[in-house]
């Protein structure tokens, strides 16, 4: 399998297809041993660009996803392609139905207690030999946190799935997986909202045209608007000069940020 890793604004990404992504994750469960997931977008990394923390937590993840059309894009211009995104909302969907098939328990946590509910009475009913270790909604004070940290490593579900905003997700996995020691955990954002008819995801032919984003600020404008037309223009001047940076130094690796610490060698399989 090829798990070549694609650098990316100082983001290390893994190459691989769906299918690919799914056996890697077959491998995570079978080993027992806790690994990470993160999905980036244009969004992502830009904040990673300014976040060093957020940066070294998606380089030390087991496993890399593009989620979104400009990353797949930006990556054939830089002359690093990427097979194809692999979207966490559709990475999520086919977990649960090979979780099904293969006994695996999942854990959900995130969202509000309504859209919880909602999701997980519809993967039961589409799914009925589903195996749940536990579910939680995404609200709870600093002072709570340990106990929700013990609910799930108790609960020895082998797929979490957290459902609460970025940069806290990544944050919250970076800090607790090693305890939990969930064979494979995967931050999903908005994906509970969109399972439980909450939102609506764009059409097929916008999500190939890379216009989900814009499908999604048309929903909720307000709340979108700073997020795309303000913070993640910044993408643009982080790909310009990276294209310039490539092609001035054609035929050499890319340095990553000098407070990076490079990916470790001893990644799982």
């Amino acid at each position: 399998m090829n798990r070549h890793r694609v650098e990316m604004m100082g983001c290390q990404i893994d190459n691989l297809s769906m299918a690919e992504t799914l056996d890697t994750v077959e491998g995570f469960i079978a080993s027992g041993q806790p690994h990470q997931h993160v999905v980036v977008n244009v969004d992502k990394l830009v904040k990673a660009s300014r976040d060093p923390q957020l940066r070294q937590i998606i380089n030390d993840c087991a496993l890399v996803n593009a989620d979104g059309m400009p990353v797949v894009w930006a990556s054939r211009l830089l002359g690093r392609p990427l097979q194809e995104r692999v979207t966490g909302i559709d990475l999520f969907d086919a977990l649960m139905h090979r979780a099904a098939a293969r006994g695996w328990r999942v854990y959900f946590l995130g969202a509000t207690q309504e859209v919880l509910d909602t999701v997980s009475q519809r993967y039961v009913g589409r799914l009925p030999q589903l195996q749940f270790a536990g579910a939680r909604n995404g609200y709870w004070a600093p002072e709570e946190e340990a106990q929700v940290v013990a609910d799930i490593t108790a609960a020895r579900a082998d797929l979490l799935f957290v459902a609460i905003s970025s940069p806290k997700k990544e944050q919250f996995l970076g800090r607790w997986q090693a305890q939990m020691r969930v064979p494979f955990a995967m931050g999903v954002g908005g994906s509970f909202d969109v399972m439980a008819g909450k939102v609506t995801r764009a059409p097929r032919w916008m999500q190939l045209a890379g216009l989900e984003w814009f499908y999604r600020f048309l929903q909720e404008p307000r709340r979108m608007f700073r997020r795309y037309f303000i913070d993640d223009m910044a993408f643009v001047g982080l790909l310009w000069r990276e294209a310039r940076h490539a092609r001035s130094h054609r035929g050499q690796p890319a340095p990553m940020p000098s407070d990076v610490a490079p990916v470790p060698a001893n990644r799982a399989p």
